[in-house]
């Protein structure tokens, strides 16, 4: 299972430390999804050879307080991010050089205050525990379902077929889990790129102002980018996970399982969205498309939308927003693991039925 990955294997063996260091120098937008789920996947998978296993709701529960725990701390980031992204809508070019993220970071706190730094958290927390459970659930179905089309239940030296299994099931769950919680996401867009006009006065608001303005549509703008985006993303962040882990424990079978998990979830976050991120800018975009009565500026759709923007801004443009979620990588992954970790302890001395 190489897959031509030593050059980012290397320093991964190398030892956990320095790959969660450089994974923080250089990583992605959902890297931090990407990374956290991996991890939960593989920390539910270890806990069938434990004395103590969670029940799957119990599990649905450690891994949606561990992730929304996480999405809370990283906030301040995440918001940046968005509002990095969305800046080149309706700005105009020559000062978007001049944007950095301490000074984003300032004018939030002057103009907007420090509470600020987390608008749209609350739809983001509403948003991770469906998520969460419509992806957990689908994958498993769909990985049922793919193994028992390939003839792969009971062979697990397979390596191709069990590569694949991981790519389209993440993928088609991915898509699943996007596409049921969408109108969430959107919401969330919304709230998190207002500035010092408030259009949207909270979710249910924004839910009915979008609804009576937009039409009940209006809700699923962008849903093309994401639907294209998230299902390669989660497909690539599953197999690379595998594949690491896989190389890294047939080289150093004695390491920690914890520093594995850790290093392996983080640069396989970082594979997957790095590749995807500029669709998720222009999925950003397209959710604000007529916010607050303002005018279309992207009538070409998906891809008159890139090139309109690889026109006006340049690929750099693309990839406007990228630090901020470089920046959270290893933070987001370590709490994800703490919060989980301690829930798990916790909900293990329950009654479970095991």
């Amino acid at each position: 299972m190489n897959m031509n990955m030593e050059a980012r294997v290397g320093a991964v063996v190398e030892g956990g430390q320095r790959a969660l260091n450089s994974a923080a120098a250089a990583a992605h937008g959902s890297i931090l999804d990407a990374g956290a789920r991996r991890f939960l996947q593989q920390q539910h998978n270890n806990s069938h050879q434990q004395h103590s296993q969670l029940g799957t709701i119990q599990q649905l529960l450690a891994g949606g307080v561990a992730g929304a725990f996480s999405k809370t701390c990283t906030a301040p980031l995440a918001r940046l991010t968005i509002l990095f992204q969305v800046q080149g809508m309706h700005s105009d070019v020559t000062a978007l050089s001049k944007a950095s993220i301490w000074r984003e970071a300032s004018r939030v706190m002057n103009e907007e205050g420090f509470r600020a730094f987390w608008k749209g958290n609350l739809v983001t927390i509403a948003h991770r525990l469906p998520y969460s459970s419509v992806s957990f659930y689908a994958y498993e179905r769909y990985k049922s379902l793919l193994q028992s089309v390939l003839g792969v239940e009971n062979h697990r030296g397979n390596g191709t077929a069990d590569l694949a299994v991981h790519f389209i099931g993440g993928g088609m769950a991915g898509i699943t889990a996007a596409s049921a919680t969408y109108p969430l996401d959107l919401v969330r867009t919304r709230l998190a790129a207002q500035r010092n006009t408030i259009y949207y006065r909270g979710i249910l608001h924004a839910f009915h102002t979008i609804c009576r303005e937009e039409g009940f549509l209006g809700l699923y703008k962008g849903l093309g980018a994401t639907l294209l985006g998230v299902g390669p993303s989660i497909a690539i962040s599953f197999s690379v996970y595998e594949s690491l882990r896989s190389f890294w424990q047939s080289k150093r079978p004695n390491d920690s399982t914890v520093m594995a998990s850790l290093a392996c979830g983080s640069l396989s976050g970082i594979a997957s969205s790095t590749a995807t991120f500029p669709l998720d800018l222009v999925r950003r975009r397209m959710q604000l498309e007529g916010a607050g009565g303002r005018a279309r500026v992207y009538k070409t759709g998906l891809f008159g939308a890139f090139a309109h923007i690889i026109q006006t801004e340049g690929l750099r443009g693309m990839y406007r927003g990228i630090l901020p979620e470089y920046y959270k990588v290893v933070p987001g992954v370590g709490i994800v693991f703490m919060t989980y970790e301690t829930l798990k302890m916790l909900l293990s001395c329950t009654p479970s039925g095991y």
